[in-house]
């Protein structure tokens, strides 16, 4: 089962890799970091991202890729982690299972992808 709630830091909107974002316009990135934080919590990942769910979380790669640049989001196979996830929320040991049986299959989905010579969604 996953989390009820996440822990969001009260300087949250101080955050320099937040200011940065924002100052480059980029807010839709900002609300994507909250809402992959809560997806993240709610379904117990661990802080994994899969790529087939960006959806959920009202993101694109584009998304992904500026969270990536500026730090809060790691690329990681099938998906991305949220970087520092096991310093700031709560977390056992079968969250750590869901997180990689999701990570096997996003893999899983993408070599899938490949051999059909389509492009990973």
């Amino acid at each position: 089962m996953g989390l009820q709630w996440v822990r969001l830091d009260t300087q949250f909107a101080h955050n320099p890799k937040i200011v940065e974002l924002v100052a480059a316009g980029k807010w839709k990135a900002a609300f994507v970091y909250v809402a992959g934080l809560t997806f993240a919590g709610a379904q117990g990942t661990d802080g994994y991202i899969p790529e087939q769910c960006l959806f959920l979380i009202h993101a694109t790669k584009r998304e992904a890729n500026d969270l990536v640049s500026v730090g809060l989001w790691v690329l990681s196979p099938g998906g991305w982690d949220i970087n520092g996830w096991d310093e700031f929320q709560v977390s056992d040991e079968a969250a750590k299972k869901r997180r990689e049986r999701a990570q096997k299959g996003g893999l899983a989905k993408a070599a899938k992808a490949r051999e059909a010579g389509l492009r990973s969604v």
